[in-house]
């Protein structure tokens, strides 16, 4: 008997269930994560082949270029609770508002007399040129020792753990501003710190 031929017919595959995944997991990714803010003052950091990931809690970042200083505590949470300290210390009182206004900004310097009119700004404006002049570390007006002490405290009261600080400094600025900088954490007792470097391709 002649066999008989089956006709052969294209396999045709459903990705409609897989689509439906894909941008279901999509959306959930862009709603969840947390946009990057711009940094005030850009450092190109010195080259390292030491890997360790900067921690993102419980950890300050001193950001250091142009002789200016910036500060940044993680945690919103510890960020309003910081400024809180700040105000109580300089006797200044800040409003609910302003409070939450300032726990979503990252990186920022500028005198503690000029933080009710920066943190009345729009993100837009606190970037422009000549607006963040740098946190004062000058021996009769150190606000950044301040900044560090009540972010200190802040990270302890409401994460419960001690904080970290990191240093991130410009590869071309001057050691003597590095020092000052090291020297606001030593009187604190704070000899453990991280610096932030580039990573670089060990030797074989």
């Amino acid at each position: 008997m002649p066999r008989i031929k089956v006709k052969r017919t294209s396999t045709v595959t459903d990705m409609t269930a897989m689509c439906d995944v894909a941008s279901l997991l999509l959306t959930f990714f862009i709603l969840t994560a947390t946009a990057r803010q711009p940094e005030p003052l850009a450092v190109q950091t010195p080259s390292s082949t030491y890997e360790f990931k900067v921690p993102a809690e419980n950890n300050a970042i001193l950001t250091i270029g142009q002789g200016k200083v910036f500060f940044e505590v993680a945690g919103n949470k510890v960020r309003a609770k910081t400024l809180e300290l700040i105000g109580q210390q300089y006797n200044i009182s800040f409003t609910p508002e302003e409070i939450q206004r300032f726990s979503v900004i990252s990186t920022f310097g500028v005198p503690v007399s000029d933080l009710k009119k920066f943190i009345a700004m729009s993100g837009s404006d606190r970037m422009k040129p000549g607006v963040q002049t740098g946190i004062p570390t000058d021996s009769t007006d150190n606000q950044l020792n301040s900044w560090v002490l009540q972010a200190r405290t802040a990270t302890a009261e409401i994460n419960q753990q001690p904080m970290r600080v990191s240093i991130k400094g410009d590869a071309k600025e001057e050691y003597p501003v590095i020092k000052k900088i090291v020297d606001v954490l030593q009187k604190q007792k704070v000899n453990k710190f991280l610096l932030v470097t580039n990573s670089e391709a060990k030797k074989k």
